[in-house]
């Protein structure tokens, strides 16, 4: 399906369709991983996933090959690597030890993923670019994944020691994905134009952050990410207020005078 035709109107661009089946690849081989119980594998395979999905909108941008076919192409992907993977991975890992509310949580957590990719795609066209309405299910599923890397590479069983903390955290993530909280998008971010030189020396330093534990620090960089969304919209909401607040009080003292 991937392979250009002769035809431009019923071709396929190839490079950003390419990476778009490579994430999707890794969130199959992330499903048999779990299912196989190689969790740290699984979860590096999202993980994977989750930047192969970064590059083919970045790529199908920069190279002017938008299409219709590669957004949806690229919704079915997401379903798969950050839908259903991240939902069986956790449930073979912990959510099994809760019998029916475990998988059933799993659902949750797939179901919303879905509605969250269906109420992207039909509001595209009109959403403000500079925010996400929802958690986005790559952040989601990088939550999901980064517990359970965690607890592997700390040698803790998710069963016996993990149920309780993975349980309403899949749920919550399910939850947020669905939501109406905003999350900034970071796609005004310009990669082409020139930056300052220390931006480069940051970049060095967040791979090192990074290299140095990548369950942990990816685990609590998703986390933060999940958590700024109700952070900053709590924020928002009181500059609101406080706003209406000092308007009244102009409009009471216009009045009086």
């Amino acid at each position: 399906m991937v392979f250009a035709m002769v035809n431009r109107r019923r071709g396929l661009y190839l490079l950003p369709n390419l990476l778009t089946t490579g994430a999707m690849f890794a969130g199959f081989y992330a499903i048999v991983a779990g299912i196989n119980s190689n969790f740290e594998a699984a979860a590096i395979a999202i993980f994977i996933a989750m930047i192969l999905d970064g590059m083919d909108g970045r790529v199908a941008r920069l190279t002017n090959t938008q299409s219709d076919f590669g957004m949806q192409y690229d919704s079915l992907s997401d379903m798969v690597s950050f839908g259903l993977a991240p939902a069986l991975v956790i449930y073979q890992w912990s959510l099994s030890g809760l019998g029916k509310l475990g998988w059933l949580g799993a659902f949750v957590y797939a179901a919303a993923a879905a509605l969250r990719l269906a109420r992207f795609n039909t509001q595209a066209s009109t959403a403000d670019k500079r925010y996400f309405q929802g958690l986005p299910s790559p952040p989601a599923a990088a939550l999901i994944a980064g517990m359970v890397w965690c607890g592997e590479y700390f040698s803790i069983d998710g069963v016996a020691s993990f149920t309780l903390f993975a349980f309403p955290t899949t749920m919550l993530a399910g939850i947020l994905m669905v939501s109406n909280i905003r999350y900034h998008s970071f796609k005004r971010f310009d990669l082409k134009g020139r930056k300052p030189f220390v931006a480069g020396l940051v970049i060095v330093m967040i791979f090192v952050l990074i290299a140095s534990e990548p369950p942990l620090v990816l685990f609590l960089l998703a986390l933060i990410y999940a958590v700024s969304g109700p952070v900053l919209t709590l924020i928002y909401i009181r500059r609101h207020r406080a706003a209406r607040k000092s308007q009244e009080k102009q409009q009471v003292a216009d009045d009086v005078n």
